[in-house]
């Protein structure tokens, strides 16, 4: 068993299972994400360290065409070519927290197995190779500087299987039977020791395990995270629980004895997510959660892609606002281009985020779900990778709630002007004191009728996208 800093919990499910999301978590909301590394450099999409090793798939024809065939000109080069020469930390971290970001997660380390920290046990890292710069300690830095909770991602568990195909060669061509750059024993600790590797995701392989979890103590012992996202499961079985009880009793520590950090990983089973948060990918649920979970999703892909399309502000804000009234948070990738910059669409994302927040955050930051999530005959769909826009009408409402206020969002603005809230009938056995429409400065005509309660809107709309109602019941 790894040597773990000792504290309230130990690396067993039974005692991490007692978890209990902090306060912070369940107020904030809203995350932005910086899912950046070298694999931006080419800017043509994800998973681009595994694609260019893949003969026939559109990554590896970009990189043999761009950079020179893979047995010459390798991931290892690619990183090399990776500047950040206009990574701006402060200023995305003044846009983020505009937008309404209560937190901020930096990618530490991807299936690349390249690390953006200043890392102890790994020479292939951004302070040492590429832009010469604690990647993680810049955000960090930043984000503390604005009171953000800061967390960090690592996807370094799958590595060693990801990675699996980057000793191979070309079946046919020119290169036919010549070996990858991956196989110079000179670079196996960036491109690993993993012949013959069977593993699908998780390897079996004890040498990794030991290996991930000394690194992944690093990051943690450097930066202390509120939080800390696995891409997949508890990884490596006790080895996995280890890091988990060390990231929380390292919390503990700072925190007067109470852990405040949240561990989010993509199981599934309400058995085994108790260990700290549930966490979705591109996706959500179609009900109330018991316990806050989260969603992970980008703009566009994880990596800059420059030919891909991005979604719209209202569709993220309408995502948000679904996923608050179910107990949810959003986490929210906004893609950096490989100098470090955010590119105009992003930057157009960021000030609609910005504009509608500073009118209608009110009614999502510190909110609790309310007695039902919404109502209306619309709904998202439930699981990972269903996040297609969902075709709102002006019937469908989603709520939340703080103390005796109810926040009604109305997910299309209506063509009558007028929003009936079935929910908030006299039929429903509240007494609705006082209506705000948020944002806006004069009052609202409104009327509590027997099955709704109905409230005349402005003939323009104020703001952007999701206009919001505050209702003071009793």
């Amino acid at each position: 068993m790894p040597t773990i800093k000792p504290g309230p919990f130990e690396p067993t499910w039974d005692s991490l299972r007692t978890f209990e999301c902090p306060a912070w978590f369940r107020d904030a909301k809203f995350g932005i994400w910086a899912h950046w590394g070298p694999q931006c450099v080419p800017m043509v999409g994800d998973w681009y360290a595994r694609h260019l090793y893949l003969p026939g798939h559109p990554q590896y024809v970009h990189h043999w065409r761009t950079y020179g065939h893979p047995s010459k000109f390798g991931y290892k080069d690619i990183v090399r070519l990776w500047k950040a020469e206009r990574f701006d930390p402060e200023g995305l971290m003044d846009l983020y927290q505009a937008a309404g970001a209560q937190y901020f997660v930096a990618q530490a380390v991807h299936h690349d197995n390249f690390d953006n920290w200043n890392s102890t046990h790994h020479r292939w890292n951004a302070a040492k190779v590429g832009p010469e710069r604690d990647i993680v300690g810049a955000f960090h830095q930043a984000a503390a500087r604005r009171g953000m909770r800061f967390g960090v991602s690592e996807h370094l568990g799958a590595s060693f299987s990801w990675w699996k195909g980057n000793k191979l060669s070309d079946p046919d061509g020119p290169y036919a039977g010549v070996p990858y750059d991956a196989s110079d024993p000179a670079y196996e600790d960036l491109y690993h020791p993993n012949q013959g590797e069977t593993g699908d995701w998780y390897t079996a392989n004890p040498w990794w395990h030991e290996r991930w979890f000394a690194r992944m103590q690093d990051l943690v012992d450097q930066h202390a995270p509120d939080l800390f996202y696995s891409d997949g499961g508890v990884p490596f079985g006790d080895v996995g629980l280890s890091l988990i009880a060390h990231l929380y009793n390292t919390s503990a520590a700072l925190h007067g004895g109470s852990n405040e950090a949240v561990y989010t990983q993509k199981d599934t089973n309400p058995q085994v997510h108790t260990v700290g948060v549930m966490d979705i990918e591109r996706g959500q649920l179609n009900t109330v959660a018991e316990r806050p979970w989260q969603t992970d999703t980008c703009v566009g892909g994880w990596f800059y892609d420059s030919r891909l399309n991005y979604k719209s502000p209202r569709h993220v804000i309408e995502m948000l606002v679904d996923i608050v009234s179910k107990n949810g948070n959003l986490l929210l990738n906004l893609t950096q281009r490989p100098d470090g910059s955010l590119d105009e669409q992003c930057q157009h994302i960021c000030k609609v985020l910005a504009e509608w927040h500073a009118l209608n955050g009110e009614g999502i930051g510190g909110t609790r779900p309310w007695r039902v999530a919404g109502e209306g005959g619309t709904a998202s769909r439930s699981g990972a990778f269903k996040e297609d826009q969902v075709p709102w009408t002006s019937e469908d409402f989603r709520f939340t709630a703080n103390g005796d206020t109810v926040y009604a969002y109305q997910m299309r603005y209506p063509d009558t002007r007028q929003a009936a809230v079935r929910s908030l009938g006299r039929d429903s056995g509240l007494t609705v004191k006082a209506v705000r429409l948020l944002g806006y400065a004069a009052e609202v005509k409104w009327e509590q009728a027997e099955r709704a309660l109905v409230v005349r809107l402005p003939d323009e709309q104020v703001g952007p996208c999701v206009p919001g109602l505050a209702v003071t019941v009793g």
